[in-house]
C-alpha cells in the first residue's frame, strides 16, 4: 500500500491460516476450489436473488388480504376474503415449490387439495379456513420476506465483494488520480491519501478476494438450506398427512404380502401334502382290496403308503416352519436362525447378541428375512461360506447376512430382495444391499424393536 504526500505507515502483521492443522481439509479443499465454478453455486445464488422480489410481492399480498379480511370480519365479506387470500397463498406455494425443485433440486411433495364436503361455495370456504396447510402457506408468505432480505444482502455482499476483489488487478486502472497513481483510494485528505496501487497491494487484495470467493458458495449454501427448511416445513404436506399416506401404502403392502403368502401356502398344500395324501388314500384302498387275495402285495402297498406318510409329514413340517416355526416361538431367534443355517448348502456362522426378545411380529419378520437371504445364498450366490449377525441397538433390531459369493445382487432387478424391501418397509424397516460384481455381498436389515 503506497502513500502519496506522506510516509508509509502500514502495520506488518503475521498471518496463519491454520489450514494444515486439520487433516480433513485436504479432502475438503478440492471441493472448495470447485464450488464457485459449479452450476449449483450459481443456481443457489440465483434462487436467493429471485427470492427478494418474489417474497416482497407475497408479503405485500398476504399482509393486505389478511388485514382486509380481519378488518371486515364484522361483515359477511371478511370470511370469503380470508379464504381467497389463503387460496392465493396456496397458489404462490405451487410456484415456490417449483422454484425450489428447479434451482435447489429440492423435491417437496404437493399437499392435498382442499375440497368441501358438499361442493358448495360455503363448504369450500369452510374447508379452506380449516386447512392447516392453507395457514402454513400464509405464514410462509409473511415470514419469508424478512429472511429473503437478509439472505439477499449477505449473498450479494459476499459474492460481489469476492469477485470484485479477486479481479481487482485487472481493472484498478479505471481509478486514475491527479497524483498519477491508479487505484482505489482507501482514505485520505488533502495532504495524505492512501491508495491500493502497488503490486503487493494488488496481490493482497486479489488473495482476499479469492478467499471470499471460495467461502461464498458455502455461505450461500447455508442460506438456501434455511430456505429449503421453510419450503419443506411450511409449503409441503403436514407430517400427519404424510404419515397417514405412508400407513395407507404400508397397509396395502401388508395386505398384498398376506394374500401372496396365503396363495403360496395353498399352492404348497395342493401340490405337495394334499397330492400325497390323495395318492396315499388310493393306495390304502387298493391295499384293503388285496388284503384277502394277495396279502404280500397288500403288505408292500401298506409299506409304500407308510413311506408316503413320512414324506407328507415332512412337507407339512416344512410348510409350518415357513409360516412360523415352533422353535422360534419356544426358543427365540438364536435357535431358529441356527436351524435355518443348518439347512443352508454352505457353512453359515450365526452370531446373535440379544439381551431380550423383540416383538413377536418383528421376530417373525426377522426370521423370514434371514431365511430368504440364506435361500438366495444357496441358490444364486455360489458362495463357500456365509455369516449371520443379529444385534440390538437403541430401539432397532439389526440383521446382517454376508457371503463370499459372486455378488451382483440388485434390489431393482425385481428379485426376492424387492419383496423383502417392501415387507420391511411396511413396518418402518430398511433393507440395504451392498453387492458389487465379484462379491462379497452384505445385506443389512434394520427393524423396529417393537412393532
Amino acid at each position: 500500500m503506497a502513500t502519496a504526500y506522506g510516509p508509509d505507515t502500514r502495520d506488518h502483521q503475521g498471518s496463519g491460516s491454520g489450514v494444515g492443522d486439520h487433516p480433513p481439509v485436504k479432502h475438503f479443499l478440492p471441493a472448495a476450489l470447485r464450488a464457485p465454478l459449479e452450476a449449483r453455486a450459481w443456481r443457489e445464488l440465483f434462487y436467493l436473488v429471485l427470492s427478494l422480489p418474489i417474497s416482497s410481492v407475497l408479503f405485500a399480498f398476504a399482509l393486505t388480504m389478511t388485514t382486509l379480511g380481519v378488518g371486515m370480519l364484522i361483515t359477511f365479506l371478511g370470511i370469503p376474503i380470508l379464504a381467497v387470500g389463503l387460496t392465493m397463498c396456496r397458489g404462490f406455494g405451487v410456484m415456490e415449490r417449483s422454484r425450489a425443485r428447479g434451482l435447489l433440486k429440492l423435491d417437496v411433495a404437493d399437499p392435498a387439495p382442499v375440497r368441501g364436503k358438499t361442493g358448495g361455495m360455503m363448504s369450500w370456504v369452510g374447508a379452506v379456513l380449516k386447512s392447516g396447510v392453507s395457514w402454513r402457506h400464509l405464514l410462509y408468505s409473511l415470514l419469508h420476506f424478512p429472511w429473503a432480505v437478509f439472505a439477499f444482502c449477505v449473498a450479494i455482499t459476499f459474492w460481489s465483494f469476492g469477485w470484485t476483489a479477486l479481479t481487482y488487478p485487472l481493472w484498478h486502472w479505471v481509478f486514475p488520480t491527479y497524483t498519477g497513481v491508479d487505484g482505489v483510494q482507501l482514505y485520505g485528505d488533502g495532504t495524505h491519501q492512501v491508495y491500493l496501487d502497488s503490486p503487493s497491494d494488488l496481490a493482497v487484495t486479489s488473495a482476499i478476494g479469492l478467499a471470499v470467493v471460495l467461502v461464498s458458495p458455502w455461505i450461500i449454501r447455508g442460506l438456501v438450506t434455511v430456505d429449503g427448511l421453510m419450503v419443506s416445513g411450511l409449503l409441503g404436506p403436514s407430517r400427519l398427512a404424510s404419515r397417514v399416506s405412508e400407513l395407507e401404502s404400508d397397509r396395502g403392502v401388508v395386505v398384498d404380502t398376506a394374500a401372496a403368502d396365503l396363495r403360496r401356502i395353498e399352492r404348497d398344500l395342493h401340490d405337495g401334502a394334499q397330492a400325497r395324501l390323495v395318492a396315499l388314500a388310493m393306495d390304502l384302498g387298493l391295499a384293503k382290496e388285496k388284503l384277502t387275495d394277495d396279502p404280500e402285495a397288500a403288505a408292500r402297498m401298506v409299506d409304500e403308503a407308510h413311506g408316503e406318510v413320512k414324506v407328507a409329514l415332512q412337507e407339512l413340517r416344512d410348510l409350518a416352519r415357513g409360516i412360523h416355526p415352533a422353535v422360534l416361538t419356544d426358543r427365540g431367534l438364536d435357535a431358529a436362525l441356527s436351524a435355518i443355517a443348518s439347512r443352508c448348502t454352505v457353512p453359515v456362522k450365526v452370531e446373535v447378541d440379544l439381551d431380550s426378545r423383540p416383538a413377536q411380529a418383528i421376530e417373525g419378520i426377522a426370521y423370514f428375512t434371514v431365511s430368504e437371504l440364506l435361500q438366495n445364498v444357496s441358490k444364486h450366490a455360489r458362495a463357500t461360506r456365509a455369516t449371520v449377525d443379529v444385534w440390538h441397538t437403541a430401539d432397532r433390531l439389526m440383521l446382517q447376512v454376508t457371503d463370499n459369493g459372486r455378488g451382483g445382487a440388485d434390489v431393482a432387478a425385481g428379485s426376492g430382495l424387492a419383496g423383502l424391501t417392501e415387507r420391511l418397509d411396511a413396518v418402518d424397516g430398511i433393507l440395504v444391499v451392498d453387492s458389487p460384481v465379484g462379491g462379497p455381498t452384505t445385506v443389512t436389515a434394520e427393524l423396529p424393536w417393537r412393532g
